[in-house]
């Protein structure tokens, strides 16, 4: 029994984890706002125009082309005060 536990304790780890990720991820989500520009899992850099219940409108350069994804396939919102660190 005892060679069991730190299996168990790895699995439990694992799931707290990934739930912790979730909820973020669903945070991240939830305040998503017009201006906001994104990185979608597909790769797209974009701004984000307009919301709606389960997709974004996006503007993506250089044509400023409107393309519309689903708020699921945004990754990463990126500030201005991250893109003045990257510069």
């Amino acid at each position: 029994m005892i060679l069991f536990l730190p299996l168990l304790l790895l699995i439990v780890y694992m799931f707290y984890s990934q739930s912790r990720r979730q909820k973020k991820w669903q945070s991240m989500l939830g305040q998503l706002k017009a201006g906001d520009r994104v990185t979608t899992s597909g790769g797209l850099r974009g701004t984000i125009v307009a919301l709606k219940d389960d997709a974004i409108h996006l503007r993506v350069p250089p044509d400023n082309l409107r393309l519309e994804v689903t708020k699921a396939s945004v990754v990463t919102v990126t500030t201005t005060e991250e893109e003045a660190k990257a510069k």
